[in-house]
């Protein structure tokens, strides 16, 4: 669903009108395409917590076990450089609510998004070989067994 770095210039961008949950930004996402799209929590909070770490966004307290978080100075000029590649993820999530592109609803396709959503976020840097390896092997072996079905 998005490219390399998208999701959090989308974040931004949502967050951009004021402090969310991520159960709210998860949400929101899946408003935007009519329910075809949500994404995971296991793909949005770890998300947040980078956007947190590089000072795009700061976490809050809030009632519950929910943590608000709110964009930052550093996030808005982040977002402000970033901005034409934020709407158009957004462009995007709003086509499949008006029926355009592959359906997310269709496990494969969502299973592959998650994947190079992962893939995105770790891999860029990465400079330690034994972990590049590990990673390479676990889609290897994927890839064999989906060729065995």
């Amino acid at each position: 669903m998005f490219d390399a770095g998208e999701l959090r210039h989308t974040l931004l961008l949502l967050m951009e009108g004021g402090e969310r949950h991520g159960y709210d930004l998860i949400r929101e996402i899946e408003g935007l395409t009519g329910g075809a799209y949500a994404p995971s929590p296991g793909t949005i909070y770890p998300t947040l917590t980078l956007l947190e770490e590089l000072g795009h966004v700061e976490a809050k307290a809030s009632e519950g076990s929910r943590r608000l978080f709110a964009i930052t100075a550093d996030g808005l000029s982040h977002l402000s450089a970033h901005r034409a590649e934020a709407e158009a993820a957004l462009e995007r999530l709003r086509a499949l609510a008006a029926g355009e592109g592959p359906s997310a609803a269709d496990p494969v396709w969502r299973a592959m998004q998650n994947l190079k959503t992962v893939l995105g976020q770790r891999l860029p840097g990465q400079s330690d070989k034994a972990f590049l390896f590990e990673v390479a092997d676990l889609i290897d072996e994927a890839a064999r067994k989906i060729e065995r079905l």
